[in-house]
């Protein structure tokens, strides 16, 4: 089954064609980060407009490179939540009116599960990593979230932690907008820590003791907030207290990069690791944009009782190689969307009140 996907969530406008939810066609990724750069930010305007002047092209794109017609379309499947409004609205209409014209099912998916889903997808080549077998823990991690869940199925999560206040990607962001170290905030901070000293600052990780207890995973009694992360603090003291942690005198802003990236990183990895041991579960897969930071993977490669499965660099953002993929389960299971379906800027659950 031929399965056509868009992906609109944000800033990338991606068309992405999936043969039998499993290997990749074409992926087509058109970044906007040059129209959002001069603002160290996603303007949601100019998101949206982009995204109505580039998704015909794109996908027309992704077409021709995957060597298939309209009429080879079995399906279409579209991002539908969460993210900016006016851009999952233009992804959700030009799936809707293909869907329509065509008359074939149409799809709406929750781009944070096909994030735990992208590393399950092969290139047209045949390569594809082991099989990654139900239940493991997933680590959605991006600009807008920060999410430890148990995956029971592709459709079926726990959240077990999430942010009390920022994702870890925003304060990454948030702290290379405020250094003016440059744009996407992520991608840049883990260039330059690279030259850099981590232990040039000890910023603190965030200690969420308030709210009493609760059973975990284990059937113990633990903090309610033991599998959540917190990052308000941290890039408060990056910015606003950098003097009062530093441990060395002549500091570069690699030093800063370097210091707070180990930071960041950290204080995701606790939470992640009490899940892990509470749980029993052995094995990690990632996704989502901060998945690409090379420290989160060297330091998850250290785990040697854990199993950590990331996707492919360029399946990490957003894509729709991911969408296509995952709405091939929904198809093979029968289940399709109505045409009325809308977009969700929000889902319930992904972000947590502190205590």
């Amino acid at each position: 089954m031929i399965v056509l996907g868009i992906e609109t969530s944000c800033d990338e406008c991606s068309a992405a064609v999936v043969q039998d939810g499993k290997k990749i066609l074409s992926n087509v990724i058109a970044t906007q980060i040059p129209f959002h750069a001069p603002w160290s930010g996603v303007v949601p305007e100019i998101a949206s407009r982009k995204h109505t002047e580039w998704i015909y092209g794109v996908t027309n794109e992704a077409l021709i490179r995957a060597e298939k017609k309209v009429s080879d379309i079995d399906a279409v499947a579209v991002t539908s939540r969460p993210g900016l409004f006016g851009s999952l609205l233009v992804g959700l209409s030009f799936a809707k009116a293909f869907s329509w014209a065509r008359n074939i099912p149409f799809i709406a998916v929750d781009h944070m599960l096909a994030h735990l889903y992208a590393p399950k997808l092969m290139a047209a080549d045949g390569n594809e990593d082991s099989i990654i077998d139900y239940p493991f823990l997933g680590l959605l991690v991006s600009g807008g979230h920060t999410i430890i869940c148990r995956a029971d199925n592709f459709d079926d999560i726990t959240v077990m932690g999430t942010t009390i206040d920022d994702a870890v990607g925003e304060a990454f962001d948030k702290v290379a907008k405020y250094y003016n170290f440059g744009y996407p905030g992520g991608a840049v901070i883990d260039k330059m820590a690279k030259d850099g000293d981590p232990n040039a600052f000890r910023f603190p990780i965030p200690s969420l003791h308030k709210g009493g207890f609760t059973k975990s995973a284990n059937g113990h009694n633990h903090q309610v907030h033991r599998y959540d992360v917190s990052y308000s603090g941290l890039k408060n003291a990056c910015i606003n207290q950098l003097d009062i942690f530093k441990k060395k005198e002549n500091f570069t802003n690699e030093d800063i990069a370097a210091s707070f990236q180990k930071t960041a990183i950290e204080t995701l990895l606790r939470p992640l690791l009490n899940a892990a041991a509470d749980t029993g579960l052995t094995t990690i897969v990632a996704g989502g944009g901060v998945a690409a930071n090379s420290y989160l993977r060297s330091r998850l490669a250290e785990e040697k009782n854990l199993r950590c499965v990331f996707p492919p660099l360029d399946l990490c953002g957003d894509n729709a190689a991911m969408i296509a993929g995952i709405g091939y389960h929904y198809l093979k299971r029968g289940e399709s969307s109505p045409l009325n379906t809308t977009a969700q800027a929000r889902v319930t659950g992904f972000k947590k009140k502190y205590p």
